[in-house]
């Protein structure tokens, strides 16, 4: 049977996820009803659009075919700068003897061309009007000011300190729920330049994998905003400017370059972040190894995490004999980062996660709130508008929790509806 039980529970866990949004209110008499149903119904909107017409769910799918062709583009060029045999993954596999990629070499500088390529799309306005579109749609339905719909939109092609820049003259006089807003929408999306290695990543494991990865993002945003308002609702006029400012470049070479750069700033930092990440998990694991076994296997971060959010995964449509490894998989996205989870998730093999298990945890962790982002997102939002940091630091932790419960909506909404949707 393709709807059952687990799929009733999703919706039972997307009324209890406005519960806890609702219990953590600033002000709990003015819950915006009108927002939480129009986000709710775009997300089905969004969901039964991408998945359900013919046309449209084809051209998602065709989408994973990028891949191959990025993959290819990078190969080319680390194979000149490193070497065919170096450089490449097929000529090192073929020199040791030993399947495998070297990480940083072969896959990370996919992150370099997918930024250099997002740029130059930029400024031939291609992304930017896909952009104002998406604005228009939440300007309209959830009655945001054109700034902020602009900043939640780009959320789902950019950066969450990077979509800030298109708003940046209007950050200071705009009211702290729309802060809140901007915030909690970068914490709910990944940028596109991590987006693509995700779906590399996963592409073994899911089916159509990038085209899935991007509906999250796209699922997720009204599921931002929606949690967000129902945080900290919105107590004074908003900002309904009707003119919203553009991100340029002066060229095609300088876009090219810009983005160039700002990919290789993002490779940097995820390499850094991965060697501690990697190095404080093994420590920590090998800290609860030696403590006396529990349920016949050690202790580790891992199925400690999975204990915890469990519930949570249940909650949102994961059946109970899987709820612990998924629920393992987001205590992995808050705590060392969504990158980390991606990589274990990728790594489970079919026989051990239900595709549509895998499905859900990969729309709910497909997302940047986890404890690193608060510093960057806080120390990128500073650089932009040093006057509003009070502010910026009052919501981080709020957003953190506001950015986890957008994107665990965007997993309820796909568990709620037929796995054939998805994978017929």
């Amino acid at each position: 049977m393709d709807w059952g039980w687990d799929n009733a529970r999703a919706i039972i866990g997307i009324a209890l996820i406005f519960g806890v949004a609702f219990g953590l209110s600033e002000n709990r008499r003015a819950f915006p009803w009108r927002i939480v149903l129009g986000a709710v119904g775009i997300q089905l909107v969004f969901a039964l659009i991408l998945f359900g017409v013919p046309i449209i769910r084809a051209g998602l799918f065709q989408i994973n075919t990028v891949i191959d062709g990025l993959i290819a583009a990078t190969a080319y060029g680390t194979s000149f700068v490193f070497g065919p045999v170096f450089g490449t993954q097929a000529g090192w596999e073929a020199h040791t003897g030993q399947p495998g990629p070297i990480f940083a070499v072969h896959l990370l500088p996919l992150v370099i061309v997918v930024a250099a390529l997002s740029a130059v799309l930029w400024h031939w306005r291609v992304l930017r009007w896909i952009t104002k579109g998406f604005a228009i749609v939440f300007q309209r339905l959830l009655g945001l000011g054109g700034a902020t719909s602009l900043a939640v939109s780009a959320n789902v092609f950019m950066g969450m300190t990077e979509a800030p820049v298109l708003i940046k003259p209007y950050l200071l006089k705009m009211t702290r729920s729309e802060i809140f807003i901007m915030m909690t929408a970068g914490f709910s999306t990944v940028a596109g330049s991590v987006l693509v290695l995700y779906g590399v990543f996963l592409d073994p494991v899911l089916p159509n994998a990038l085209g899935q990865l991007l509906a999250a993002s796209l699922i997720a945003t009204p599921a931002a905003v929606a949690v967000a308002l129902v945080m900290v609702p919105e107590t004074a006029a908003a900002d309904q400017k009707q003119q919203e400012p553009d991100f340029e470049y002066e060229s095609t070479m300088d876009a090219f370059a810009t983005g160039a750069s700002d990919g290789l700033k993002i490779l940097a930092n995820i390499v850094t972040m991965l060697i501690a990440a990697f190095a404080l998990l093994y420590l920590v694991n090998l800290g609860l190894g030696a403590l006396p076994q529990l349920g016949g296997a050690p202790l580790s971060i891992e199925r400690i995490l999975g204990w915890v959010f469990s519930p949570l995964m249940y909650m949102i449509g994961v059946p109970l004999e899987e709820a612990a490894r998924s629920g393992s998989m987001m205590g992995v996205k808050i705590v060392l980062t969504e990158f980390v989870a991606f990589l274990e998730l990728a790594e489970i093999p079919a026989e051990g996660m239900s595709q549509r298990t895998r499905m859900i945890t990969a729309h709910a962790i497909c997302g940047f709130a986890n404890f690193g982002s608060i510093g960057i997102l806080i120390g990128g939002l500073t650089m932009i508008e040093p006057a509003r940091r009070t502010t910026f630091l009052e919501l981080a932790w709020k957003t953190l929790l506001a950015g986890t419960l957008a994107t665990c909506l965007s997993a309820a909404i796909v568990g709620a509806l037929p796995q054939g949707l998805f994978f017929g």
